[in-house]
């Protein structure tokens, strides 16, 4: 069940954080209600990383285009490819990739997501958590990795938000914001398992890398002000780091009872829909 762990990557990349949009309820957990496979790269299409498409309630893994078992998480990404797509390929970021960006929507993303940042200190911590309750403690190191970037990131927003003449003082998280962290706050609940926990702390930080990574692509048009911000989330080692997050998710539920499993799919999808919330909100303020 163990693979050997990469060193958590350089703090100069730190992690992201974002979102706002967690449709405001908390998950209803049901308590919430593999193999190994690193994703390819992004320029191939999603959909070849599992070939058979699982039907919901069905418990046969999908296939790669090889015919070797995909892992779980590579699983969801083919069945709910759509709407990772939506969280992915946003008008939001790729107005920022064309160039077309109104400024005034990135500064309100700006502000929102140094609120969700101070909201997300508390949820890797409860993620740090339950690692620690594991048998296994290796993802320990990994996880720490994350944590200890949030300080680094903390001190960015504050930097961003002088240069744009942005109060962060004078800020408040508005609706899908205040959702997202609702639903973030839903995890320091005991019955809501490490594996479910680790699930989602990979697929938020994975929408924020691939979104990002997208906008500093080969032919992009990115504002030359912006760059920074995109790098930040779109480095090839925050790739890495997320890439070793989805590793250690894999090995969870693997070795996760069924309704885990069921109860971390739920989670994959709301961050999904979270996601697409709080780009909606930095581009219409609601």
């Amino acid at each position: 069940m163990f693979f050997e762990l990469e060193p958590p990557p350089p703090q100069d990349w730190q992690r992201k954080r974002k979102g706002t949009k967690f449709r405001g309820t908390r998950l209803q957990f049901s308590p919430w209600s593999k193999r190994e496979s690193p994703p390819p790269p992004r320029d191939q299409e999603r959909r070849t990383w599992g070939s058979a498409r699982q039907q919901p309630g069905s418990q046969t893994a999908a296939m790669d285009g090889g015919g070797v078992e995909a892992s779980t998480t590579a699983a969801w990404m083919e069945r709910h490819g759509q709407m990772y797509d939506r969280a992915t390929r946003h008008p939001f970021t790729v107005s920022i990739r064309d160039g077309t960006i109104d400024l005034s929507a990135f500064k309100r993303w700006l502000s929102q997501d140094y609120l969700f940042v101070r909201e997300f200190v508390a949820f890797i911590a409860s993620v740090l958590l339950k690692c620690c309750k594991q048998e296994d403690s290796m993802d320990m190191e990994i996880i720490l990795g994350g944590v200890a970037s949030l300080s680094d990131e903390l001190s960015w927003f504050k930097n961003e938000a002088a240069r744009w003449g942005v109060d962060l003082a004078s800020v408040s998280p508005l609706k899908s914001n205040i959702e997202y962290h609702r639903f973030l706050r839903s995890f320091a609940e005991p019955e809501i398992s490490y594996a479910v926990a680790v699930t989602t702390f990979w697929i938020i930080e994975t929408v924020y890398q691939d979104s990002f990574g997208f906008c500093i692509e080969e032919g992009n048009k990115t504002p030359p002000e912006l760059l920074g911000t995109c790098q930040r989330w779109g480095s090839a080692e925050f790739k890495q780091y997320c890439q070793s997050l989805q590793r250690i998710a894999d090995r969870s539920l693997e070795n996760a009872p069924a309704d885990a499993v069921k109860s971390a799919e739920e989670a994959f999808i709301r961050v999904l829909e979270l996601e697409v919330g709080f780009w909606e909100m930095s581009s219409s303020q609601s």
